[in-house]
């Protein structure tokens, strides 16, 4: 049985890819008292309350991250909250810079205000492979909230709050992910564009993230950073697994993109233990009481990215887990 089962959760850009999965995964297995979703697009909520058949269990709540006060009266009476929302695209935060910083730095400040006022009991926050030795503003921004939710702890040391992190890599399906963007690419008879054959990542499916997320929950103690053990994959080979033989055409590493991500840099790899199927990443300062975490301690210099992983994905299980026949 889940501590979540039968308690109040909300999740802050509920109506994104991982929100809808999460939603539908709390409903069909947490048997909740009630999820509220908060996000800034009313027509998202439109459609996402049509989708889950106006389920009375639900609760909707337009607002942004950004307003303080929008975040204090939605997390009354929240047991718990999953911190999903952020802007995520590499190039428009280049462009945006402060616009990054006001919703996943600012934003993110308000989130955990808000927790801690309300008595929420755990928050995790998703972060990402980019927040790991960031080259471009929205890993640092997300570094920056990775860091902000971690040290939290601290200010919630005499209340019931606790926080954490779970960082992973690009979601299969998901809204601005590189399989749909494909195969609406291949609809027009274009050549795929491919940024570097060499090019390497991390994949994880949905239902891996919500499962992985809803775990989360169940073994913090608050201040860890949880990294699933996943697979890399070569770009080309994903290629391969979406449009075998289909024609390519190469335009180079975009501004901001690494040829490979990282998810733990060898300078935390002094404070990571590797469990079954995750990493933990533990706090640089916890005074605050942090739990000792079980697991075997990585090797000094010790670093888990793409191209060096030890978990790999081939183009026909790809093609399994997408139902490509």
């Amino acid at each position: 049985m889940s501590e979540l089962e039968g308690s109040s959760i909300l999740i802050t850009g509920g109506t994104g890819s991982f929100g809808r999965a999460f939603v539908r995964y709390a409903l069909d297995h947490l048997d909740p008292k009630r999820i509220a979703v908060l996000s800034r697009d009313e027509l998202k909520q439109y459609e996402m309350r049509a989708a889950f058949n106006d389920d009375r269990r639900l609760r909707w709540f337009l607002g942004d991250i950004r307003d303080r006060d929008r975040l204090h009266r939605a997390f009354k009476g929240i047991d718990y909250v999953v911190h999903a929302a952020a802007l995520k695209q590499v190039d428009t935060a280049e462009y945006n810079p402060f616009e990054f910083v006001k919703t996943n730095v600012l934003g993110s400040q308000n989130v955990i205000d808000a927790a801690i006022d309300e008595g929420v009991r755990k928050v995790v926050a998703l972060s990402t492979d980019k927040a790991s030795s960031p080259i471009n503003l929205y890993g640092a921004t997300k570094l920056t909230a990775d860091k902000l939710f971690v040290a939290a702890n601290h200010y919630a040391h005499d209340h019931e709050t606790r926080m954490s992190v779970v960082r992973y890599g690009n979601v299969m399906g998901s809204r601005g992910s590189v399989v749909p963007f494909f195969r609406e690419k291949m609809l027009t008879g274009e050549p795929l564009p491919v940024t570097d054959p060499r090019m390497t990542r991390f994949w994880i499916t949905l239902p891996q993230a919500v499962e992985f997320v809803v775990d989360s929950f169940e073994l913090m103690a608050g201040g860890e950073l949880y990294v699933p053990r996943i697979p890399s994959m070569k770009l080309v080979d994903l290629v391969e697994a979406i449009a075998p033989g289909y024609p390519t055409v190469p335009f180079g590493i975009r501004p901001g993109e690494k040829l490979h991500e990282e998810m733990i840099s060898p300078d935390d790899s002094h404070r990571t233990v590797r469990q079954e199927d995750r990493y933990v990443v533990t706090p640089t300062i916890a005074d605050w009481g942090f739990t000792p975490v079980d697991g075997e301690p990585v090797p000094l210099g010790f670093s888990y990215r793409s191209d060096t992983n030890d978990l790999w994905m081939t183009p026909a299980e790809l093609r399994s887990i997408l139902g490509i026949e």
